[in-house]
């Protein structure tokens, strides 16, 4: 943690402002990306009857992306570093969040993709960890989205269980 009397200039703030939500908006262009053509792969699975419906995912991952971006920049503003453990398991899990969606929707890899979102799982659980001893607000953001992908791996498997030969690897 900084010194308590560290002033950080409106300026600063600003700029890491715009990178958390920018790496995160790019996380997001990544994984959308991977996901353009979705539509038709995804509809042609065959979904467990506790799946949401497609339009959903939309909605909720820029509600998440935005609580994630926000909790990066609360933990950069308590730590004044970007290389701070906390901050490296949050660039981590951008990392295997953009993946998923290539893994699982271009290349149709059912079992990476699982292995995939339970390391971005993983993550997220340990970031959580780390970040509450930093910043409380931050850690509380992460929590749904922590939620959301544990929910997400269970539609992994059981579409990759539904669907061996379109997920098969």
């Amino acid at each position: 943690m900084p010194p308590a009397n560290t002033i950080v200039s409106r300026g600063s703030r600003v700029k890491a402002g715009i990178l958390f939500f920018g790496v995160t908006s790019l996380t997001a262009v990544i994984g959308s990306t991977g996901s353009i053509q979705a539509g038709r792969f995804y509809d042609a699975l065959t979904q467990p009857i506790w799946a949401p419906p497609a339009w959903l995912f939309g909605p909720v991952w820029t509600t998440l992306y935005i609580m994630m971006a926000y909790s990066g920049y609360r933990i950069w503003r308590q730590t004044l570093t970007f290389t701070h453990p906390a901050l490296k398991l949050f660039y981590g899990q951008l990392f295997f969040n953009g993946l998923w969606s290539w893994v699982f929707f271009v290349w149709h890899w059912g079992a990476l993709a699982l292995i995939n979102i339970l390391i971005l799982l993983l993550v997220i659980v340990r970031l959580i960890q780390s970040a509450r001893h930093i910043e409380g607000v931050g850690a509380l953001l992460l929590v749904p989205y922590a939620l959301w992908v544990t929910f997400a791996a269970a539609l992994n498997w059981a579409l990759w269980q539904l669907n061996p030969v379109s997920l098969a690897f």
